[in-house]
């Protein structure tokens, strides 16, 4: 398997591993950054958003557990199940869910601005669970970069192109946002516990099962035999890029790096899904999303400002 090799050979090279796991984390927020406007040319026409979230599980779960065969056999506490469960409703269920619904009521634009409250949301999530300091510098961050995520919802207008319902479509990106930035603190000690792979098939599994009676029927509604080119490879670059590779390497970046590190990059999806989605001509960038763009982005700067201390 070449990309379980490649990973192996990385961690014999004579490189930092926390370059390496930088590297990682911005693959991962690169890759998702397209997603927003990828996954929304296919949303509703051709496959739900809980169809398309069946999709991505077994698409996923099926290449985890296959790459696993290969892989050291372990084998997983019992005490570590019930977090793989949280992690995994929070991570392959809730934020899917949430993300693909919205897209198929707001715009590419706007979940890219708003999913950027992740890594404020991880900073609150620190404080609570992790013991983390959190200063008055970060504290107005984090209201200025809310303040910003919530004039987008409540100055959005109310329908678009394929966007019948922006303002609803924003509270799922929100949620979706929510979802992800607890995620990445529940799996952060499962990383330090298991491989990658062992951890991945079990959290994907997992998944699949509990989203199944949600996502099942728009799954089979389908029609698979008739599906354009256009279609086929936007589902692909979904499933392999969006939900294999990015949830891979996020992982990987999660052994060396906090899950505040790793959440701060997705600062740099709005500028992804923003210069991709004007590029291919699927949004517009108008006064409120960008002055959306400048509260969040001084938020989360303020944040992720390091202490003098430490």
């Amino acid at each position: 398997m070449i990309l379980l090799k490649s990973f192996s050979l990385l961690d014999n090279f004579q490189m930092d591993k926390r370059y390496l796991a930088l590297i990682a984390a911005f693959l991962a927020t690169s890759i998702y950054g397209i997603n927003h406007t990828v996954a929304k040319e296919v949303m509703p026409i051709y496959i739900g958003s809980s169809g398309f979230i069946m999709l991505r599980l077994l698409g996923a779960t099926s290449i985890f557990w296959l790459i696993s065969l290969f892989t050291p056999k372990e084998k997983v506490e019992s005490k570590d199940f019930l977090k793989i469960i949280f992690a995994s409703i929070l991570g392959m269920c809730t934020n899917m869910l949430a993300f693909f619904r919205g897209l198929e009521l707001s715009t590419p634009i706007n979940s890219g601005v708003i999913i950027t409250l992740s890594p404020v949301l991880v900073l609150i999530l620190s404080y609570f669970f992790l013991r983390e300091r959190v200063t008055l510098k970060k504290i107005i961050g984090i209201l200025i970069g809310f303040s910003g995520a919530v004039f987008l919802i409540l100055n959005s207008s109310k329908t678009g192109i394929n966007a019948p319902n922006i303002p609803l479509g924003n509270s799922f990106f929100l949620l979706n946002a929510s979802a992800y930035a607890g995620y990445l603190i529940v799996i952060k000690p499962l990383t330090k516990r298991y491989n990658i792979f062992t951890l991945m098939k079990w959290l994907f599994l997992v998944g699949l099962i509990l989203s199944t009676p949600i996502t099942y029927n728009q799954f089979i509604e389908v029609n698979w035999s008739n599906l354009p080119w256009f279609a086929i490879w936007r589902m692909m670059y979904v499933v392999i890029g969006t939900t294999f590779l990015t949830y891979l390497f996020n992982v990987y970046a999660l052994k060396t790096l906090s899950p505040t590190t790793v959440g701060s990059f997705i600062y740099l999806q709005p500028i992804i899904t923003i210069i991709f989605a004007l590029i291919i001509g699927s949004d517009t960038l108008d006064t409120t999303k960008t002055l959306s763009c400048i509260l969040i982005f001084i938020g989360v700067y303020l944040v992720s400002l390091k202490n003098k201390n430490g």
